[in-house]
């Protein structure tokens, strides 16, 4: 039987029985897409969460899609991808989408918000809660739809030129600190700047900025941050649960067949899975090698973390006055919040807790 009247006679489940499934993936148009980072090469961690979308969507569709994927400041400024997914000059972009809380606040608890949720309960709230569904909502009115595509977990508090002795030492200190958190230093008397990863060594070394935090031990290593600042804090109480977005055009998302919408699908989840492994196999060496080279690390002094927590909140009520997009997925959020702490609390933190005073 010639394949083309077997296909059609056969209908979609005889073809599958028969194991000709990819003919079908095969048959699809070619289609090239340009995803724009906003993250530098240099860092196989975040930026290379694009790199294994990318390779994944070629593979399940026998080399058909091809996506490039471009570092930040090579198509466009890396805090300008949102609009060029938007105005369609690329197909998609992958990002923070807190680095975008200028055009709505918003765009932040797509990602993480001070004293949010970590990486599990993040990715509890985005597909087995509202999270998706309220975030997809929102950001149609930026003309895209996101897919998760990456986590990083709870993240350290960053690099110090001076020691952080108590709340006083916050005033006036500038602090490069990624997107919405900076409201929250400004509130506690800081000077946040919001400087793309690659640009942050200089200003450190050059004392441009007092302070920067960008991830964890393997990336602030490969970016040097240790050579330019002694001071290492934990815990980053505003990044407990980053999520990385894929950000896509919706005219050109909507274009997709349903096969290679359900390949992007499992391909985001593929890089979201993939990025958070790399970082906690990764942090611990690095962290191990930068404590041996003289790094000093230090946690927060409690009245900073009590500070930041009660102007959080402060931060969050007045949003949901002024905000209604804030305040309807805020609600929401907050809510699964209170329930994920009940729980992690008595389980996750319980075992946590006992593991770690462990010598093993």
């Amino acid at each position: 039987m010639q394949r083309r009247s077997f296909v059609r006679h056969a209908g979609l489940a005889g073809v599958l029985a028969a194991g000709a499934a990819p003919a079908i993936v095969h048959a699809q148009a070619q289609i090239r897409w340009r995803l724009a980072s906003s993250f530098p090469k240099s860092l196989d961690t975040i930026y290379g969460g694009a790199d294994v979308f990318a390779k994944k969507v070629s593979e399940m569709t026998g080399g058909k899609f091809q996506i490039s994927v471009h570092a930040g400041g090579e198509l466009m400024p890396a805090f300008g991808v949102v609009d060029g997914v938007q105005n369609g000059t690329v197909e998609m972009a992958h990002t923070v989408p807190y680095y975008f809380f200028g055009k709505d606040e918003t765009f932040a608890i797509g990602a993480a918000i001070p004293f949010g949720l970590n990486s599990r309960q993040m990715n509890a709230w985005m597909y087995e809660g509202n999270g998706l569904k309220l975030m997809r909502e929102f950001y149609k009115n930026y003309n895209m739809i996101n897919f998760p595509g990456g986590n990083t977990g709870a993240q350290m508090a960053g690099w110090y030129r001076k020691e952080i002795k108590s709340t006083a030492d916050i005033k006036g200190l500038k602090f490069r600190v990624g997107g919405f958190a900076g409201k929250v230093i400004e509130r506690m008397g800081g000077v946040p700047q919001n400087l793309p990863g690659g640009e942050i060594y200089s200003a450190l070394e050059k004392g441009t900025i007092d302070a920067a935090e960008w991830v964890g031990p393997y990336d602030d290593q490969k970016l040097g941050f240790n050579k330019v600042a002694p001071y290492y804090y934990y815990p980053g109480w505003w990044e407990g649960g980053p999520q990385v977005d894929f950000f896509i055009n919706q005219k050109a998302y909507d274009g997709l067949s349903p096969e290679y919408k359900a390949i992007v699908e499992a391909a985001s989840s593929h890089a979201h899975v993939d990025m958070l492994a790399k970082y906690d196999a990764r942090n611990p060496a690095a962290l191990k090698q930068l404590v041996g080279s003289g790094t000093k690390l230090l946690r927060f002094p409690k009245d900073v973390l009590d500070l930041a927590f009660k102007e959080s909140m402060a931060l969050y009520s007045e949003l949901s006055a002024k905000n209604a997009n804030w305040k309807k997925i805020y609600e929401d959020y907050s809510n699964f919040r209170r329930d994920q702490n009940l729980w992690f609390r008595f389980a996750e933190a319980g075992f946590d807790d006992f593991m770690q005073q462990q010598k093993l």
